[in-house]
């Protein structure tokens, strides 16, 4: 079989050869050509322009990450000082992995699960790892979307319901610094405090107690998930316009909170405490961990999103660029972020009469119980409020496409003939929507939230740098740095800089073994602030984790069960060697030929 060739392309044609290894052809092969054309190649959308993907990449990486994790770490790991680990990661691991997960996609023109599985079979599990991490991600990250819309409709009321203790869920604790002058006790809770976890979230005093479902987020989780089915139905020239206004929305709130929290009193002390470097904490290694930790969690690096991406691409189309301006992108607006919240901690610290280090929150306090205490401070609350949730609202839907799309490429990769006959790509879709809508239910319990923190730090945080490991490997040392820079080079008419392939062979698989190893000597059971879990919730917690892991072993399992040899040694050597004949096409000139049928 071959290719249909792209406009501008030479003629090419089917290979005679009989070795099975693919060639590339010329126009002096036309006369053999034939016009058998493979459906699922052929037929593979591509994104209606480029922007598109630019814009889907950076809606992807640029999510709730860089607002509430990013500032985190900076204050915890140094200050400023944090910024010198934090580049040095993204130019030896982040830049370096996305380029090749970028130049795999755009090679093999698969989703991470067929791409593994055609460089290196016997590492073929590692790619549908990636592919399960994501769909774990998306089963819970539109529970974060429920609560934005939930603050969105709140901020409609004459006054924000949680800027007060005169509300039927408050209780003897809550403490209004605005109106109280005493110093408040160690048991005291802030009335944003109390709305997040009695008002929305009505949380229980443990994951034991489980409790009913929060119908309100019910109805709200069913909104999000047909938020997100109406933009992946069609595909993606849907979704690569959707997110011309998902993607690009969040920076004007971003600046607006900016322009708005520099001109707080005591915004000043807030920004200072951000980029006030403590240069001894460089010599800690868990502050270049989280460094090289938040790269991958932030760019995406693992989860199949960028492999997914760029398999949509042209294959001649350009690379580096694509890929510094997603990290470039990614990087500034995690900065800006950073100033942008801690103008508003000043501010409540100064209001609140604290230090700052008093008031900083990670992950969805901060977002849903220390910003809300701002807002009563601003004039016309109500409208910030409005836009700061919606801003939520879109930076979250932007990384949940992404999720959602590496599942329903994978699926179109490896069962696309048989699921388009037997049903539509809609019917597809929604399947998939239902499902991961079903599977989130338990985070909108009342110990839901006790289950969404095992699910985030099990399914991402465990699992996730074995699950790079294993990519890198498979792709840089079984199918060669060098092998893959080739490639690059016939694709876009240029080679990357040795730099990129010592980096793939050597630094960054040095650097992810040593952050994964560092995890796991450093691991501790999961708590939630003060609440212990019990040993089934961190027995729970592994589990979870496991169903990414598994599939690397079971994928082994399956190439030396497949792979060509009358012997083990033979079936495991054969597993190791890239599948040339189901590569699509390599560069401006022409078309590897699928010389196996």
């Amino acid at each position: 079989m071959m290719l249909k060739k792209q406009p501008g392309d030479e003629t090419t044609e089917k290979s005679n050869g009989t070795d099975g290894n693919a060639r590339l052809l010329t126009p002096e092969d036309s006369s053999t050509c034939t016009h058998k054309h493979s459906a699922d190649q052929d037929e593979r959308e591509t994104w209606s322009s480029h922007s598109d993907f630019l814009l889907s990449c950076i809606g992807n990486a640029v999510g709730l990450g860089n607002l509430w994790r990013f500032p985190y770490l900076c204050y915890e790991c140094g200050g400023g000082a944090f910024l010198i680990p934090y580049f040095i990661m993204l130019a030896a691991c982040g830049i370096p992995l996305l380029y090749m997960e970028y130049a795999v996609g755009q090679l093999t023109r698969q989703g991470p699960a067929g791409a593994l599985a055609i460089l290196c079979p016997l590492f073929q599990g590692a790619g549908l790892a990636t592919v399960v991490l994501s769909f774990l991600l998306a089963t819970y990250y539109n529970v974060i979307m429920s609560w934005a819309m939930f603050y969105m409709g709140a901020s409609f009321q004459a006054e924000l319901p949680w800027t007060s203790c005169n509300n039927s869920w408050n209780t003897a604790d809550c403490f209004d610094s605005s109106l109280n002058s005493t110093i408040r006790s160690n048991s005291s809770t802030s009335p944003t405090e109390e709305y997040y976890d009695l008002r929305v979230l009505k949380m229980s005093s443990g994951i034991e107690e489980f409790g009913g479902i929060q119908w309100e987020l019910l109805a709200l989780l069913v909104l999000s998930w047909i938020f997100v089915y109406l933009a992946l139905w069609k595909g993606i020239k849907l979704t690569g316009k959707v997110v011309y206004f998902t993607a690009i929305f969040p920076y004007v709130m971003i600046f607006i909170v900016l322009a708005q929290g520099v001109t707080l009193e005591g915004s000043k002390l807030g920004i200072d405490f951000f980029i006030n470097p403590k240069w001894e904490l460089l010599k800690t290694p868990k502050v270049w961990v989280n460094a090289a930790a938040q790269n991958f969690n932030s760019i995406g690096i693992a989860f199949g999103s960028m492999i997914a991406f760029s398999s949509y691409k042209k294959q001649n189309s350009p690379i580096l660029r694509d890929v510094l301006a997603v990290t470039l992108t990614n990087s500034v607006t995690s900065l800006i972020c950073g100033f942008a919240i801690f103008s508003v901690l000043g501010h409540i610290a100064h209001t609140q009469g604290k230090d700052v280090e008093s008031v900083v929150a990670d992950g969805p306090g901060l977002v849903f119980v220390v910003f809300p205490e701002a807002f009563k401070t601003m004039p016309i609350p109500q409208f910030f409020s409005f836009l700061f949730f919606f801003m939520l609202l879109c930076m979250a839907i932007d990384s949940q496409f992404a999720s959602v799309e590496v599942v329903l490429t994978t699926l179109q990769d490896q069962f696309g003939k048989t699921l388009l006959k037997s049903c539509r790509r809609e019917v597809i879709v929604l399947v998939v929507c239902l499902v991961a809508f079903v599977l989130g239910l338990p985070n909108i319990f009342n110990g839901g939230i006790y289950f969404f923190k095992i699910i985030d730090k099990y399914s991402s945080g465990i699992s996730l740098m074995l699950v790079a490991l294993f990519e890198v490997v498979s792709i840089t040392w079984f199918y060669g740095a060098k092998r893959l820079a080739k490639d690059i080079a016939k694709m876009t008419g240029s080679g990357p800089f040795i730099y990129f392939t010592v980096c793939w062979s050597v630094v960054s698989p040095l650097l992810i073994a040593a952050i994964m190893v560092f995890n796991w000597i450093e691991y501790t059971p999961i708590t939630f602030g003060d609440y212990e879990y019990p040993v089934w919730g961190d027995v729970l917690g592994w589990m979870l984790a496991a169903l990414s892991l598994i599939c690397i072993p079971l994928g082994m399992m399956k190439a030396l069960w497949q792979a060509q040899g009358d012997t083990m040694i033979k079936k495991f050597m054969s597993s190791l060697t890239a599948q040339s004949h189901r590569i699509d096409s390599v560069g401006q000139g022409g078309v590897i030929a699928n010389t196996a049928v």
